[in-house]
């Protein structure tokens, strides 16, 4: 009796919450791609319709270089390494990803995971220890909140907190407060997204450097959405800012969005970090290797990257034409530097209706409302792709003139 209560209630509370989120226009719709992931995609029952909600920003995801890579990989190494890292399931191809990583980020060592929510899982519990400070912009990625998290259950004695977004005089009273706290004795450490996916504006680095110096903390940055993306050759938020990659202590990113769309993530930083969670992080002792295929792909996507600059210049001037047709139909764009230009239309109703009426006219772009965003803060989140060509964007522009017109 009490297992078929137990079932019964889990029966009735899930029916609940999912109603409630179709009553709310919460709920998500998967959509079936059937073909590749490119400027345009097919998707299943609707044809084929301009993509604008993909990461995939240089539009390697299915680049015949990246794709023939992986192929060779698959070829060579298998479909599966059948292993955790550290008995028997590191391939050459993990060695020569992990050389270019480091190489792109100016760091000594770099190490791959299954996605960079597994890398950011992994490394404040393997790295972090009781008496260490750990802060985390209010605006962080899901995957750093709740690594945070983790580590605080895992480490007792972490001390951990939240600064307001890119503000860095509360950054700094928070440090300021810390050193007259007698729990913190070990090492500080601040993380933060280098692109913030949902505003599609940038952490200040060097602000963010500067502080770190002054009270000896480590910065963290995650940056997912602009490795690949920003600086003039694509390194990352802190080649946008004019820094080296060295000035950052660790990278965190992703090899599924610019880097080819496969999957994967890594960190990237010194030697010891790199030793130390190969020997005690839960994620590499526990988890099987990257797919050498996807190591491959990822690893030529890279090259790509490093040998072609053009690609992220082509990116950059998608980027400004799209930001200046958003502009000319009269919608407002939060400014931003990056490929994630949202359109603000402040309600989640609004936001959800307008995302349908354009996928009607051929155009795939996700709104986003409460609880994903602040209420009244909604928006139609647009991500351009270097992979765009003029007559994409054109169609984009036309979908928000319909917009204009139907939702004044």
């Amino acid at each position: 009796m009490v297992v078929m209560s137990t079932l019964t209630d889990f029966g009735a509370r899930t029916t609940a919450i999912l109603d409630e989120l179709d009553q709310t226009r919460q709920l998500k719709q998967l959509q079936m791609i059937e073909g590749p992931m490119g400027p345009t995609i097919t998707l299943r029952d609707r044809g084929e319709v301009t993509c604008f909600c993909s990461n995939n920003y240089l539009g390697l995801a299915n680049d015949p270089q990246v794709v023939e890579a992986g192929i060779e990989g698959l070829r060579r190494y298998g479909a599966g390494t059948a292993s955790v890292r550290f008995i028997c399931g590191t391939f050459a191809c993990h060695e020569v990803l992990e050389a270019r990583i480091a190489e792109l980020h100016d760091q000594e060592a770099s190490y791959t995971f299954t996605s960079c929510w597994n890398a950011n899982e992994a490394i404040f519990p393997t790295l972090c220890e009781p008496g260490d400070l750990l802060l985390s912009d209010e605006l962080n990625h899901a995957s750093i909140i709740d690594g945070v998290r983790l580590a605080a259950v895992i480490k007792k004695g972490l001390r951990k907190g939240v600064y307001p977004h890119n503000d860095l005089a509360a950054l700094r009273a928070k440090l300021e407060a810390a050193r007259a706290d007698p729990e913190v004795t070990g090492q500080i450490w601040v993380a933060t997204d280098g692109v913030f996916s949902m505003e599609g504006d940038i952490a200040d680095l060097p602000g963010l450097r500067a502080v770190c110096d002054d009270f000896d903390a480590k910065l963290v940055v995650d940056d997912s959405h602009g490795t690949g993306v920003m600086g003039p050759t694509g390194r990352g938020t802190h080649e946008h800012w004019g820094m080296a990659g060295r000035e950052i202590d660790l990278f965190t990113s992703t090899l599924g969005k610019a880097l080819g769309g496969g999957a994967g993530g890594y960190m990237a930083g010194s030697q010891e970090m790199i030793d130390l969670m190969i020997q005690r992080g839960r994620p590499t002792l526990f988890s099987n290797a990257l797919p050498a295929t996807v190591a491959c792909s990822a690893d030529r996507a890279i090259e790509l990257l490093m040998d072609e600059p053009q690609r992220v210049a082509r990116l950059r001037a998608n980027v400004e034409a799209a930001r200046e047709g958003i502009r000319g139909v009269g919608f407002e764009v939060l400014e931003s530097p990056t490929a994630i230009c949202p359109i603000i239309v402040h309600d989640t109703a609004r936001a959800i209706a307008m995302s349908q009426r354009l996928l009607e006219l051929g155009v795939f772009v996700i709104g986003f409302g409460y609880p994903v965003v602040p209420e009244g803060e909604a928006r139609l989140r647009v991500q351009i792709s270097a992979a765009h060509e003029p007559h994409h964007l054109e169609a984009l522009v036309r979908g928000l003139e319909q917009l204009k017109r139907e939702f004044a």
